[in-house]
């Protein structure tokens, strides 16, 4: 069992160490932007509605308050003229629409106090969006620079790296080998040039005479 977790945790880093690896700050804090923006449009849409709601019923208040203030008009009209049976009837009309404008102060007051709250968590979105895409811009010099940075170190162990160093020391020794190859030939060159005149008679000479030398030799001995 504690193999196979050893394995399951070793898989999971070897993961997150290769999707490290595979990504770009600059491409990634790009897409969080886009994320960002998804988000509030969203939201604003989700605002938008709220607030219609609102809008609503606050119409629907109104109405029904509107018609509560003329039925009692009525009611009071009614009486006036003898009218008691009408005055009756007016007098329910109004009650129904009291009760009615009561509910929809209070889904008014509900839908404005959610639109507030919407509305304030927006501008948060907003103002952490306006943040973000500054310090974005600020991490991706930062990420430009040490990008550059590390090509530059980069290059610079490689001009030092052990591959190159054998490299030119190779490349050195090539050098002096055909240095001493042709020092070389030179001199063999310089070993067969022609004598002079002078130095062939003189050779000559010295030739005839070992010769004479021997013939000599050989006479005494027979």
């Amino acid at each position: 069992m504690g193999i196979f977790k050893r394995l399951r945790d070793v898989t999971a880093a070897s993961i997150n160490d290769l999707i490290d690896s595979m990504e770009d700050p600059i491409v990634m804090l790009t897409q969080y932007m886009r994320d960002m923006e998804v988000e509030i449009g969203q939201v604003e849409v989700a605002v938008a509605r709220q607030i219609a709601m609102e809008k609503r019923f606050r119409q629907q208040w109104e109405e029904a308050l509107s018609i509560t203030a003329k039925r009692e008009r009525q009611v009071k009209l009614a009486l006036s003229e003898g009218e008691d049976d009408l005055a009756r009837r007016a007098l329910i009309e109004q009650k129904r629409y009291e009760a009615r404008a009561q509910e929809y102060e209070a889904l008014y007051k509900q839908a404005a106090e959610a639109a507030a709250q919407m509305r304030e968590k927006l501008a948060e979105l907003k103002d952490e969006f306006y943040k973000m895409r500054a310090k974005k811009y600020a991490l991706m010099s930062r990420a430009q620079v040490a990008q550059a940075q590390k090509q530059v170190n980069q290059a610079i162990i490689g001009f030092g790296s052990e591959s190159a160093s054998r490299g030119f020391a190779r490349m050195e020794e090539k050098v002096l080998r055909m240095e001493a190859e042709a020092e070389v030939s030179g001199q063999w060159r310089t070993l067969h040039v022609p004598a002079s005149t002078a130095v062939q008679d003189e050779i000559e000479a010295e030739l005839a005479r070992i010769k004479a030398g021997l013939v000599e030799k050989e006479n005494v001995a027979k």
